[in-house]
């Protein structure tokens, strides 16, 4: 027979300890009944119904310490593992998942939830496995590309990314990674000239390169860029347009390649741009993810150089350079690029507006960054 105590919550403790959870379950359920709810360790109590094998009660009490503390990773855990011996997969999932972002978020994880945040992450495993398999199951394989992204963007496979350009931000612009070439007509007369621009880039590497130069340097009284590629001769350019101005000696060596630029809208602001360059990228150069100054242009590359296992992922988009297919892309979503293979890579770099900004706000925005280099 239970012995009275005048202090149940603290008599219950005591039994836990020493292993007698029926003694234990007595006085907790006596403290559980007189104590205010948020005195009560309702944890404690869910650990020896739970030794007791009442289930039902141990959730109980688990329910009753979530209400007062709804990030308590250990009754979070608990619950889980309740839910899972109940087989409510879509519960236990929850609850474990509760429970891990809680730790990640903390930073730590008592010694004696080890092993239970271990048995958590692998079930959560094979239950993410066992869902994709059963959705996979139901949809088929017949799936656009658009939907395939969608449903690796649910199963967690792809990372969701949007437009963060560093410096101005034009409202309303579809989230587009990469446009369709066929789009800009333009192109064409462009990728005629690639074999002319391809003997010009031969002509200019058989000197030595000169005219190369890093495309990451210091600008004139601004603090240097931080990045590892700074005054780096792994990505170099050799400019056509810079800041708004034909690069004189440079267009002289290569008449075919200006005028395939000529063939290009070339966005247009005074001290700014236009801007086209050859952008070469040596064996194992690495431009590291980044975001454009701003989402109202497009980037355009047309390959001059082609390598092997060289790369430019745009979002969760990866592609990589193929001769006679340009590449055209909102440089305002995470990219990089990168060179894993053993030869060097030249493209044909330059900006355009994005089809879907009027004339009028082009020529505002126009204004705008007019303003802000003649500003001081």
């Amino acid at each position: 027979m239970l012995e009275d105590s005048a202090d149940p919550l603290a008599a219950g403790l005591a039994a836990l300890s020493a292993r007698d959870p029926a003694t234990a379950a007595g006085h907790l359920r006596r403290a559980a009944a007189s104590l205010p709810r948020e005195v009560m360790n309702w944890v404690a109590l869910s650990q020896a119904e739970l030794a007791l094998g009442n289930h039902g009660a141990a959730e109980a009490a688990l329910e009753a310490q979530l209400d007062i503390a709804p990030r308590d990773v250990g009754a979070l855990l608990t619950r889980g593992l309740l839910r899972e011996q109940a087989g409510d997969a879509r519960a236990a999932s929850s609850f474990y998942k509760a429970a891990l972002n809680q730790i990640a978020a903390e930073g730590g994880l008592p010694p004696p939830l080890v092993s239970l945040h271990d048995h958590a992450r692998a079930y959560l495993r094979q239950a993410e496995g066992s869902f994709e398999a059963h959705l996979l199951e139901a949809l088929g394989d017949e799936l656009s590309p658009t939907m395939v992204e969608a449903v690796e963007l649910l199963l967690g496979k792809r990372q969701l990314y949007f437009q963060q350009p560093s410096v101005f931000y034009y409202p309303g612009l579809p989230q587009k990674r990469f446009y369709d070439p066929a789009q800009f007509p333009w192109l064409e007369p462009m990728l005629a000239l690639v074999p002319e621009m391809q003997r010009e880039l031969a002509q200019v590497l058989a000197s030595g390169a000169e005219g190369f130069a890093p495309y990451v340097r210091t600008p004139p009284n601004r603090p240097a860029p931080n990045s590892p590629l700074l005054d780096n001769q792994d990505w170099t350019a050799f400019h056509f347009w810079r800041d708004g101005a034909v690069v004189e000696e440079n267009a002289a060596r290569c008449p075919a390649t200006m005028q395939a630029l000529s063939h290009a809208p070339l966005v247009e602001t005074p001290g700014r741009s236009p801007n086209a360059h050859w952008s070469r990228l040596l064996p194992g150069a690495h431009i590291a993810p980044h975001f454009g100054m701003l989402n109202t242009r497009l980037i355009c590359h047309i390959p001059i150089m082609t390598a092997p296992d060289c790369w430019l992922r745009v979002g969760s988009e990866r592609r990589e350079w193929i001769d006679g297919v340009p590449l055209v892309f909102d440089d305002s979503i995470d990219h990089e690029a990168r060179n894993d293979g053993p030869s060097q890579r030249v493209i044909l770099l330059f900006e355009i507006w994005r089809p879907e900004i009027e004339e009028g706000d082009r020529e505002a925005i126009s204004r705008i960054f007019e303003a802000i280099g003649n500003y001081g």
